[in-house]
């Protein structure tokens, strides 16, 4: 028997095991919680190293099984490095609290594959200029490309000139970029008034929106501009991610790098980033404060920090950051006259070139955490659970 600990990777989870577990028709995985939470919407990702398949085995013909109710459960694979073959198995069980269960892999094949929504969605958008946007059965956002910045910069209109990250305020399950970029085609504008499905009526300008990345240099944060390259990785019913990569930008006489890898798992309110960066030590992550009549909540210690706006068009919006507990050294609630530079600020300390944060936002008409009390409820659990990480065992 093998025993490894599973660490968070957006609410994602990484099998850690010394050596692979020998797959001969199926392999047994139990899944341990010990926290007093259920644990649903955490996903576990497997390795096809750790598994050391034999030569006539496939692993994109592996199945993951629900041993108590005997039936499959929706898996995802994902090509991480980019070679052309999977090489990561994606699922999400359910747990109750203080409990374990058990998981089979076993080798069905494609045609057993239970159906899904590929509710987990991101591609870049030419047709709207050139922005990228992501999605799953929660929220929505989009970021800007260097085609909008260079419209800016020529006084073009209809550029945009940020790298702070815009909330698309969806209340569906089912996935709807593509159709309220195809609409707005035809009719401008019309992704900013509610048709029953949400609206963009978000404001991002230079601010941070939604978890973009700034540095401090004395009192004054610098930021970088648009991306300039873009790669998507994956889409599916568990997860998208994909990589954003930017021009090496200056804070007030620092080279910053930065590349930004980015995903978004079924049943999360937060993205995750993972930021390749350097020239700095600390990383400062914004949520925006727009009209400044919101109630912020500090929790550096917690690793948390959250904005919520109970007067947000007649509805309530709340957003956040939350990254590991000793990785979030303070935060700042820093107002400026210059407009849209006033946020939320969270330090995360730079470790081995990388800074690892997850943000994201829930909107009142959506009913998932329609009050600050339940936002924040969320956000604490949320916080728990990267910090206690589901225990897998290989059996």
């Amino acid at each position: 028997m093998k025993k490894s600990v599973v660490y968070v990777y957006a609410l994602v989870f990484t099998i850690l095991v010394s050596c692979g577990a020998k797959q001969k028709g199926k392999t047994v995985i139990t899944l341990k919680n010990n926290l007093d939470l259920p644990r649903n919407f955490e996903t576990i990702e497997i390795s096809k190293a750790d598994l050391n398949l034999s030569e006539d085995q496939n692993f994109e013909d592996l199945q993951v099984q629900d041993v108590s109710k005997d039936v499959l459960v929706v898996s995802q694979f994902v090509d991480k490095d980019g070679d052309g073959a999977a090489d990561v198995l994606l699922f999400q069980p359910k747990l109750d609290p203080n409990s374990e269960k058990q998981y089979e892999l076993v080798m069905l094949g494609e045609g057993a594959k239970p159906t899904a929504t590929m509710h987990c969605y991101s591609r870049f958008v030419p047709e709207r200029t050139d922005d990228y946007a992501w999605e799953n059965n929660k929220v929505a956002f989009r970021t800007y490309g260097p085609t909008a910045q260079k419209m800016i910069e020529d006084s073009v209109p209809g550029g945009t000139l940020s790298s702070g990250i815009d909330a698309w305020l969806k209340k569906v399950d089912y996935p709807i970029i593509n159709k309220w970029y195809a609409e707005n085609d035809k009719d401008p504008g019309f992704y900013h008034i509610d048709h029953g499905e949400g609206l963009d009526n978000f404001h991002v300008g230079s601010s941070r929106g939604v978890g973009g990345t700034a540095v401090k240099k004395d009192s004054t944060y610098y930021i970088s501009k648009n991306f300039t390259g873009w790669k998507t990785i994956t889409t599916g019913p568990i997860r998208t991610s994909f990589v954003l990569e930017y021009a090496d930008w200056d804070a007030d006489g620092q080279v910053i790098t930065e590349k930004k890898y980015i995903s978004l798992d079924y049943g999360s309110n937060l993205s995750r980033f993972e930021i390749h960066t350097t020239g700095a030590d600390v990383l400062s992550v914004g949520l925006t404060l727009h009209e400044n009549d919101g109630e912020i909540t500090e929790n550096p210690d917690k690793g948390w920090i959250s904005y919520w706006e109970p007067n947000y068009f007649n509805s309530e919006l709340g957003t956040a950051v939350v990254a590991k507990e000793g990785t979030m050294l303070s935060s700042e609630y820093y107002v400026t006259p210059q407009k849209d530079r006033s946020n939320l600020y969270a330090q995360l300390k730079v470790e081995d070139g990388k800074v690892v944060y997850y943000a994201g936002f829930a909107w009142k008409e959506a009913n998932q955490y329609p009050t600050k009390r339940y936002w924040e409820k969320y956000l604490s659990d949320f916080s728990r659970k990267i910090n206690n990480p589901i225990e897998v065992v290989f059996n």
